[in-house]
């Protein structure tokens, strides 16, 4: 296993690298980092060359204060950069989340550069211009509450969000070190994230679905029922889609349902 990262147009990016074989790429989501795909590299690094990267402001990657450099675009600029400093030109791709949402952009835009895709939990952005400005509002809000509070704040407000609340379940152990995972990171990294690639500042991917050409799997927990609707829609549009809902889930199923996860995520790659 190789731990550290790479500087690519001018940004340090964490990864966590292990394995042989097809590169399949690993992006964490919001608040997360690389380490949260530990077990599942566990199960897929003997068949495949799995790198786990820390997104722009997460991690051990690098927290600008210029907002532009967390822009989609050119984040998805520097993950392709990454790819190319690993002489990997053509790779697997799973994203979670915020990773979900920077993953089918890169699907979306840069279609070559990638063998198949696997979403968790993840939606193609908001269609309607008045729905996205009133997101970038809250997103601006939220940013600012991260910087003015701090991270120990952020842990504890995003924790009682009502889209973890099938997390009540796990535990103690398991919350613990998800908490420990996000107070690991950094206010401006934070904040500023939430300003670049938050659901509001991103592009609109709903009228690009049609062009994600590669096979790709979505996943949605069953009881997250915003992501279940956006997923059934997603499904419709995207030309070679498997979209499985798993059962006793919400929106982190890797973390609530671990073996499960790990299962789809593998039957997916060999099958493909």
């Amino acid at each position: 296993m190789t731990n550290g990262g790479l500087c690519v147009n001018g940004y340090h990016y964490g990864l966590e690298i292990s394995g042989s074989g097809e590169g399949l790429l690993l992006l964490h989501g919001f608040g997360g980092d690389k380490t949260m795909w530990a077990d599942l590299r566990a199960r897929l690094d003997s068949e495949y060359r799995v790198i786990a990267a820390d997104i722009l402001g997460h991690g051990t990657s690098d927290k600008p204060s210029q907002v532009p450099a967390y822009h989609m675009e050119r984040v998805s600029r520097d993950i392709l950069s990454l790819l190319d400093e690993l002489r990997i030109p053509e790779c697997h791709m799973l994203g979670y989340s915020m990773g979900g949402r920077l993953a089918l952009h890169l699907a979306a835009c840069y279609p070559g550069r990638f063998r198949s895709l696997i979403l968790e939990s993840a939606s193609p952005g908001l269609a309607d211009d008045c729905e996205r400005a009133q997101r970038r509002r809250q997103d601006e809000a939220l940013a600012g509450r991260i910087e003015t509070m701090g991270i120990a704040w952020f842990a504890d407000y995003w924790e009682k969000l009502p889209l973890w609340k099938s997390q009540v379940k796990l535990s103690e152990d398991i919350l613990s070190a998800q908490r420990k995972q996000r107070l690991g990171n950094s206010a401006t990294g934070l904040a500023n994230s939430l300003r670049g690639m938050g659901s509001g500042a991103q592009p609109n991917l709903w009228p690009r679905l049609g062009q994600v050409m590669m096979p790709t799997l979505l996943l949605v927990g069953e009881g997250d029922s915003k992501f279940v609707a956006i997923n059934q829609l997603m499904a419709r549009q995207i030309p070679r889609t498997d979209l499985r809902v798993i059962p006793d889930a919400g929106h982190n199923i890797h973390l609530e349902q671990p073996l499960v996860f790990q299962e789809q995520v593998n039957s997916f790659l060999q099958g493909r």
